[in-house]
C-alpha cells in the first residue's frame, strides 16, 4: 500500500482549541481506516510544522478525500508527500536506463 507523511500546522482555531487535539486525533484514526488506511505513526515537532503523520492509504485519491475533509474542519492545515520505502526506492533506480 502506498505511504504518505503529512506535515501538519495548527490554524488559529486547532491553537484555541488544542485541548480537544487527542480527541480530534483518535477520529482521524478512525477516518483513515475507514479509507481502508493505517496511521502508522503520529509525532508533535518542534520547529516549522507542529505534527507529522506518516501513513498507508491504498490510492492516492483516498489520501486525498481525507486531506480535503480534514483542513475543512478547520483545525489544521498540512502538506502530504507520496513516500516510497526503501524497497520501491530499490526498485526504481534498478529499473534506471
Amino acid at each position: 500500500m502506498p505511504h504518505y507523511i503529512t506535515l501538519f500546522r495548527y490554524t488559529q482555531k486547532g491553537v484555541e482549541n488544542i485541548k480537544q487535539g487527542p480527541s480530534r486525533l483518535d477520529a482521524g484514526k478512525k477516518a483513515i481506516e475507514a479509507t481502508g488506511g493505517k496511521l502508522k505513526g503520529f509525532y508533535l515537532t518542534m520547529g516549522q510544522y507542529d505534527a507529522v503523520a506518516i501513513a498507508e492509504f491504498p490510492n492516492d485519491e483516498a489520501v486525498a478525500r481525507l486531506s480535503l475533509a480534514t483542513a475543512s474542519q478547520g483545525s489544521i492545515r498540512g502538506e502530504t508527500l507520496r513516500a516510497f520505502t526503501e524497497e520501491e526506492y530499490r526498485k526504481i533506480i534498478a529499473s534506471l536506463p
